[in-house]
């Protein structure tokens, strides 16, 4: 049995011939190699259109912003994997973008989508009105505030600030930052804790606010990510930490299960 719709049997990104290489209505080899970023190409992959400036400098900066940050589980496992399967670089990104999630790099599309629910039914009430309801909503069943807090940047993500920055100097900065920078004001008061607008959070704000598509918004730090961990692999290849990251584990872990009479686990 299909699924889903059976009349729409098109795509408007790509299409070639013998001669000519279409993307999104540029000639490939004529119009953008050598002359546009990648960034550009990105923007016009994702939305059809070549970005403004501003926009290129939001989206380039938000790919900056979060294309490393050490050893994280999505890098851990990616190392791992490239260890234990060397000739799979393939692999081994695959595995480090599958550990990206509503923990790690997920949450700019879930703080995307709370500014635009907010922002949507402000139409009827003010922003803070709207805000300090969709706050207590996620408090009151002890769910995370998507875009807020930092285990690290406990009082200022220096991040999110270049990147508002950025947003302001460039004049894009519009509703999203205002519903954004809303959330942050009333989060002490509704969960009585101070939560900074973090590096996800300021993210979707700014590309929002640029024009970014709201669908799309996840494939930012998957993108930016995967930057980081062929960086990473590279590294393992030439000085490998996989298998110390494995045992580093391992030993960190106690067993607590049954057991034999007399067993005594190694010490690792």
């Amino acid at each position: 049995m299909k699924i889903g719709s059976k009349t729409q049997k098109a795509s408007a990104i790509s299409s070639s011939n013998a001669d000519t290489i279409v993307i999104r209505g540029f000639d490939l080899c004529r119009d953008l190699i050598g002359k546009v970023t990648f960034t550009d190409h990105i923007w016009l992959l994702v939305t059809g259109k070549l970005p403004s400036p501003a926009q290129r400098e939001l989206l380039d900066a938000s790919l900056v912003a979060i294309a490393e940050h050490g050893l994280v589980p999505s890098v851990t496992a990616s190392r791992m994997t490239l260890a234990a399967a060397p000739e799979a670089i393939q692999g081994a990104v695959a595995a480090g973008i599958l550990g990206c999630g509503s923990v790690i790099l997920g949450a700019a599309e879930a703080a995307g989508r709370l500014f635009d629910t907010i922002l949507v039914h402000s139409a009827a009430k003010s922003v803070e009105q709207t805000a300090r309801a969709a706050i207590a909503d996620l408090s009151s069943t002890r769910r995370a505030i998507p875009g807020f807090g930092h285990p690290l940047h406990t009082t200022l993500d220096p991040r999110s600030e270049r990147l508002l920055e950025l947003s302001r100097n460039n004049g894009t900065a519009g509703r999203y930052l205002e519903v954004a920078e809303s959330v942050e004001k009333l989060l002490p008061e509704i969960t009585g804790k101070r939560l900074v607008l973090n590096v996800s959070g300021a993210i979707a704000a700014v590309l929002l606010d640029g024009g970014y598509p709201l669908l799309a918004l996840k494939g930012v730090p998957i993108l930016a990510r995967s930057a980081g961990l062929i960086a990473h692999l590279l590294e393992e290849q030439q000085r490998p930490i996989g298998f110390v990251l494995a045992h580093s584990g391992s030993a960190a872990i106690d067993y607590d299960g049954e057991a034999p009479a007399g067993f005594v686990p190694d010490d690792h």
